[in-house]
């Protein structure tokens, strides 16, 4: 009987892994039976927009923390993949901040060239894993929706790859039971438009709450308010915008802060990340972590240390994501078919600790970026996975830190160069702030469409 590998998730990490065992195939490996679990009705995780919240068409948590107007935050540049640029998929230059449609659909291309979507069972939810140490091996229960039938299955190899930006870590603050207005976690919020002519109050001060309050923004908020424990952001915001320290309580629409000044919104969106959520894995399979640089337990970030046949990918705090996620994908499957030997127990352990050690002592943005480039390297080294030029990466993502201190409302109109190419983005044809239309059919065109 031939090796079985259960995959849960087909965002870019699973993916990920998908891709590196057909690019082993492709050169004449001899590769693992491989099935994947996704509860979404289609591939690309995240990037696979719902209009959904709450609960999905079976009753199943919606898993999708996308909205609607999202643009990449970060430079296109720095994510794509070492073997299929965006150039490759889409026959030319494109700018380097593109929409969520036009990220999902690369992400889609390089899978469906690679003919991996038949290992994928869409619409099923993974219920239950557990390990027998007798047999060596998993049993997955999962809930094929589509024929309303669960079913139960053996496998010699896990890949977690189910993420972890869908289970909202929201706090709760005094007055909230009694709030006149609208409460949500950034998991749930779907369209700016919303918020047009409202006052808004955004909790938390990382991603989610500056690119949420600059697309609020963007569509017409009246005025947008950030409150966060561990102080402003700093960048140079819109005249309607303002920065305070945490909120304290809430009485009806009026919302009171730390420094004793209050104010009168009409909605909150907490913006407080989310949780490592594994409920279908039993305790001895489950990962515990925070949003970290380095995850305890994971060797080498990936192969996880209590039991070496389960691999955990995209676990980690990010900086860099696709191409980091291909990188572990690379390294797991190399395990997998016995390229790679693991150290012994204690040796995974010493390893671990020592980056632990480094993740400790790193002090700022720049020292993180350097920190998983290197952490990065050190996979891509291991593997057959293209090197891309990961220095030249770190220094873009510098620049990008910097032209985002500079104008953080116009740094998505700067240009970068591809590490695959070698070739420079072009401007877009509209600048961020005007672009209201995040199609790809708009995003392609080769000019913005008239003015209705």
């Amino acid at each position: 009987m031939s090796t079985r590998v259960a995959i849960i998730g087909a965002g870019p990490s699973g993916l990920a892994q998908l891709r590196a065992f057909a690019s082993a195939k492709e050169l004449g490996a001899d590769v693992p039976d491989v099935v994947c679990y996704e509860k979404q009705d289609d591939w690309g995780g995240l990037w696979n927009y719902t209009w959904r919240t709450g609960s999905d068409q079976f009753g199943e948590p919606v898993h999708g923390s996308m909205y609607r107007y999202l643009w990449s935050n970060g430079p296109k540049e720095c994510l794509e993949f070492a073997d299929y640029s965006f150039e490759e998929h889409f026959g030319r230059t494109i700018a380097s901040y593109p929409p969520r449609a036009v990220l999902w659909d690369y992400i889609k291309g390089r899978v469906e060239k690679s003919g991996v979507r038949d290992s994928i069972r869409f619409n099923t939810a993974v219920r239950n894993v557990t390990y027998s140490e007798a047999t060596g091996k998993f049993n997955v229960t999962a809930h094929d929706h589509n024929n309303d039938a669960v079913t139960s299955e053996e496998f010699d190899y896990l890949v977690v790859a189910s993420g972890h930006f869908s289970v909202p870590n929201m706090p709760q603050f005094p007055g909230y039971d009694n709030f006149n207005g609208r409460i949500l976690h950034a998991h749930d919020f779907r369209d700016a438009l919303e918020f047009a002519d409202k006052d808004l109050l955004l909790v938390g001060s990382s991603y989610s709450a500056e690119d949420i309050g600059s697309q609020c923004w963007k569509y017409g908020a009246r005025s947008i308010t950030v409150s966060a424990r561990s102080g402003p952001m700093g960048y140079d915001w819109p005249e309607n915008w303002e920065e305070k320290p945490i909120l304290t309580r809430v009485e009806n629409k009026t919302v009171h802060f730390d420094d004793g000044t209050s104010k009168d919104v009409d909605a909150i969106i907490s913006c407080t990340g989310y949780l490592h959520h594994f409920p279908f894995l039993t305790d001895d399979l489950r990962l515990i972590t925070g949003n970290r640089m380095w995850t305890p337990n994971l060797y080498q970030g990936v192969v996880f240390q209590p039991n070496n046949k389960v691999f955990y990918l995209g676990m980690q705090d990010q900086y860099y994501t696709f191409n980091m996620f291909d990188a572990q994908a690379w390294f797991a499957r190399d395990v997998m078919l016995g390229r790679i030997q693991l150290p012994s127990s204690k040796a995974q352990q010493q390893h671990s600790a020592a980056w632990a050690k480094r993740e400790a002592d790193l002090e700022t943005a720049y020292d993180e970026i350097d920190f998983q480039g290197a952490y990065t390297q050190g996979l891509v080294d291991a593997t057959d996975y293209p090197d891309f030029n990961i220095p030249k990466v770190n220094q873009m993502f510098k620049a990008w830190k910097k032209d985002k201190v500079e104008s953080i409302m116009n740094y998505r109109d700067k240009g970068f160069e591809s590490t695959i190419t070698a070739k420079m983005a072009p401007a877009h044809h509209t600048a961020w702030v005007d672009a209201t239309d995040d199609s790809l059919e708009a995003y392609l065109a080769s000019e913005p469409a008239p003015k209705a």
